[in-house]
């Protein structure tokens, strides 16, 4: 999903930069006779001829955002009057098609558009970088060599199978693929030849790329019959430490906690299982998610991303904009995500590994910190939490 992309010349990296003693040349010998070894022909092993690593893709991979982006300025990016009314024209103009995918996968319009949005900007956004090129370089570098060897094995076995040439194989610096940017392992275990024309195109055709789409939802347990959340009104004694995805409860027991719909009316009859999130924490917009947020986070595993394809299906089919969004969210520098981590875990609260990523560990520590300090906890590294650990006041 990325609707920024960058167009790039090959750029011969320095072996140094990788820290890899093996040159690429023989390191990309014995990738050509492994992939000979899985049965890929010589024809496609022709496209590692002229392959070097690109340094562009390596300092993209290596770079760190200067701030961590609130969920205010990530909806308001991605979620526009323009999104919404060009998504809502295309939900007309593909009806037809959209509707014989819902009947195959079970997959409602709205979310296949949705999803198609946040991925490519509808398809005008899909990357600007050879897979190949991309995912050797990453392949190369030791980091993580063992996941993008295996990619960028799979992509020859694409380009094998006629599905796409080298050279049109074009994706993010990651090497994500087409309009819904597909890693060649998930084109592999669940892409759909749509337009039953030999191939699958999920760069040009959308017959492809709806049933591809469809199909990664569909067995990954998307429910056809249902919608994804709603957002909604928490009680005044709600207790925070219930919030998160690790909780679950039936829509009728959070009716009986007091959760209402935004809209003041009590939440409708229903057994189906639900989740609260807090995506700018306890003074934000709340939600109540079910299954198919889960099944979106299976996609992508931000919570942010999961809200919005949510949201923008909604907004697709006529409903309303989020009712209670944060005014003036003040985002957290990385440096001082940084210093929230080491002073989590100075006073106590394990946060893991000061990493500047604010992923569970560091939002179970603020919850910890909370705890005793009487806050609601919501886990949220807010910069009001930040100065309150400043001050020592625990």
């Amino acid at each position: 999903m990325k609707f920024v992309f960058v167009f790039f010349l090959s750029i011969t990296c320095s072996f140094s930069v990788f820290a890899q003693e093996q040159p690429f040349q023989d390191w990309l010998a014995e990738l050509r006779g492994e992939a000979r070894a899985l049965g890929i022909g010589d024809s496609t092993l022709a496209a590692l001829d002229t392959l070097q690593p690109a340094a562009r893709v390596l300092e993209l991979d290596k770079s760190q955002p200067e701030f961590v982006q609130t969920f205010t300025r990530y909806t308001s990016l991605r979620i526009t009057p323009g999104q919404i009314r060009r998504g809502q024209n295309l939900l007309l103009e593909h009806g037809p098609l959209l509707n014989a995918v819902r009947g195959k996968y079970g997959v409602q319009p709205q979310y296949l558009v949705s999803f198609w949005a946040l991925e490519s900007n509808y398809g005008s956004a899909t990357g600007g970088f050879s897979v190949l090129q991309a995912l050797a370089t990453l392949a190369y570098d030791p980091r993580r060599a063992g996941f993008f060897r295996n990619e960028l094995l799979t992509a020859l076995k694409i380009i094998d199978g006629g599905h796409i040439s080298a050279k049109a194989m074009s994706g993010s610096w990651a090497g994500a693929m087409g309009q819904l940017q597909f890693m060649p392992s998930t084109f592999d275990r669940y892409a759909i030849d749509g337009d039953s024309d030999g191939k699958i195109d999920i760069w040009n055709s959308l017959p492809d790329i709806f049933a591809s789409a469809a199909n990664f939802l569909s067995q990954s347990g998307w429910r056809g019959d249902e919608r994804w959340g709603r957002e909604v009104i928490l009680p005044d004694d709600f207790d925070f430490s219930m919030s998160g995805t690790g909780t679950r409860k039936t829509v009728n027991e959070w009716r009986d906690l007091g959760v209402m719909q935004v809209s003041g009316m009590v939440l409708p009859i229903a057994d189906m299982q639900g989740s609260i999130v807090l995506p700018a924490g306890a003074n934000g917009p709340v939600f109540l998610v079910y299954s198919n947020y889960r099944t979106t986070m299976v996609w992508n595993r931000s919570t942010f991303y999961a809200l919005s394809v949510g949201h923008l299906a909604d907004r697709l089919t006529g409903g309303p904009q989020i009712q209670r969004m944060p005014v003036d969210e003040r985002a957290l520098r990385r440096e001082e995500v940084l210093e929230l981590q080491q002073l989590l875990n100075d006073e106590g609260f394990d946060a893991g590994s000061i990493d500047g990523i604010l992923g569970s560990q560091t939002r179970t520590a603020i919850r910890g910190f909370q705890a005793g300090s009487d806050l609601p906890m919501d886990g949220y590294a807010s910069y009001a939490l930040l100065e309150l650990l400043r001050a020592g006041l625990h």
